[in-house]
């Protein structure tokens, strides 16, 4: 763990107290070389963490949203959807944003015929959220797509680190190229359109010599016409960090904090879109929310560049744990959503991954399973039948012990109050046996449902008479 030395701990702090930077014309800092912050970036080492010490006040907005970029970030990562797909997951999102409209906006590629006919295809639903925005390079072609797509409000990509303004745009320097996106802005407002600036590298940037300035500069132009200016904090590579007394660039909550009260973005217009690199990316994203922005922008599943992006499904949960109410979201349509991408999509969701694998709320330890038998909260953070429509359940291994063979058994037939068994019901102990002897002989693999049943149907023979029509296997 390193600190920020004392001199750069000070020049923050006057930065906050400095009166020119409350000047509307306070400029974009030119510098001859790049600023790229070896000292918290060293190639051949992993981004180091650099405290400064200085705490902020949590400053969490009345109300939050969540965004999607799903068929825009997350499309970029995989094979691109059908318009069908996106439209059902469209309907997907707005299912699951209930009626106040929590999931609130939804971003999508306009560049080719398909992109297009997606926009059509959603919008032609007539649901009210989420809102459909569109994406853009800062140029004015592309600017013209957008004005064909009749989309009030559009995202437009705007590096602000060095590492991009130098290597990305050579020759042009940080105030040619942030003028630029202010031309290209500015035009955005004259059609009557919402821009939505991305800060592509935030946290890699020069906080108060490029971003401050640029920000400033664009709620000027937002004041000039009359329509509100949005603004992404992109943590484009996922190194972002989630603690108040991590120093600039990498500290979320000082990025969302100086962008909020220093350059006077409300916090209904001011949005953090994370990666997860290091997984850290539902972390800065509740973080953002803390200290003031109220939008956080995700994708179903994570699927994005790299590592993948923030979940949305995690965030609806997130959202609730600060909340204390999930404000009539509908959470069972998160299972929905995950069969959908497994059976009409094909994506293979990992096992473990959490609220919607296969083995998220799984127990293989008896252990565990023997604690679920006694309470059910004892191994389980909250009700994923009520939340999510799924049970939950035991997967009989080497380790499940009498304990798991009975909530296999009570699980599967769904057993409650006087049908329930236990460890001495007759049977138990003679399944139990044949699996411990299955292990010694040297098998790995778990026992499958139909092995299971076949068991039941062996010692138990009774217990499947009487609940066959609960059987959703086939015995042997």
């Amino acid at each position: 763990m390193k600190y920020l030395d004392q001199e750069k701990r000070r020049e923050f702090l006057s930065y906050l107290r400095k009166e020119s930077i409350d000047l509307p014309d306070y400029e974009v800092i030119d510098v001859p070389k790049p600023k790229l912050y070896k000292e918290f970036f060293p190639w051949d080492k992993p981004p180091l963490t650099v405290f400064d010490g200085i705490l902020l006040p949590i400053k969490t907005p009345d109300k939050i949203w969540i965004t999607d970029t799903t068929f825009r970030d997350g499309q970029q990562a995989r094979e691109p959807y059908t318009v069908k797909q996106i439209a059902d997951l469209y309907t997907f999102l707005h299912d699951l944003g209930g009626p106040k409209g929590k999931i609130l906006q939804s971003e999508f590629f306009l560049y080719s015929k398909k992109d297009r006919e997606a926009v059509v295809a959603c919008r032609s639903l007539g649901y009210q959220y989420p809102l459909i925005a569109g994406w853009m390079r800062p140029t004015f072609e592309d600017l013209r797509l957008v004005k064909e797509s009749k989309v009030e409000e559009c995202g437009m990509v705007t590096p602000v680190s060095d590492y991009h303004i130098f290597y990305k745009f050579p020759g042009l320097g940080r105030q040619k190229v942030i003028s630029k996106y202010l031309e290209v802005a500015e035009e955005t407002f004259k059609l009557g359109i919402v821009p939505r600036v991305h800060l592509e590298d935030c946290t890699r940037a020069d906080t108060f010599g490029v971003v401050v300035p640029f920000i400033k500069k664009l709620m000027k132009l937002s004041r000039k016409y009359g329509l509100p200016a949005k603004v992404r904090v992109c943590d484009t590579l996922g190194i972002g960090l989630p603690w108040d007394a991590g120093a600039l660039p990498r500290s979320v909550p000082k990025l969302i904090w100086v962008i909020n009260n220093l350059c006077d973005v409300p916090s209904e217009q001011l949005e953090f879109h994370g990666h997860n690199d290091f997984h850290m990316g539902v972390a800065n994203s509740v973080s953002a929310w803390l200290y003031g922005a109220a939008l956080v922008n995700c994708t179903l599943l994570g699927i994005g560049e790299r590592a993948g992006n923030v979940p949305l499904e995690a965030m609806v949960f997130m959202y609730a744990t600060i909340k204390g109410d999930l404000d009539n979201m509908d959470t069972k349509v998160i299972t929905k959503i995950a069969k959908y991408y497994e059976e009409e999509i094909g994506y293979s969701i990992p096992p473990y991954y959490p609220l919607v694998g296969e083995n998220f709320n799984i127990t293989w330890a008896g252990i565990h399973a023997d604690g679920l038998l006694k309470n059910i909260e004892m191994y389980l953070p909250f009700d994923t039948e009520k939340l999510l429509d799924v049970p939950p359940g035991v997967a009989v291994s080497e380790y499940s012990g009498l304990a798991g063979v009975v909530f296999w058994i009570n699980h599967y037939f769904r057993l409650t109050g006087e049908n329930k068994i236990t460890k001495s019901t007759p049977g138990v102990s003679e399944i139990h046996a044949e699996i411990k002897a299955m292990y010694d002989e040297g098998r790995l693999t778990r026992i499958g449902n139909d092995e299971m049943l076949t068991l039941v149907k062996k010692h138990m023979p009774w217990l499947l008479e009487r609940f066959n029509n609960r059987v959703k296997l086939k015995t042997k």
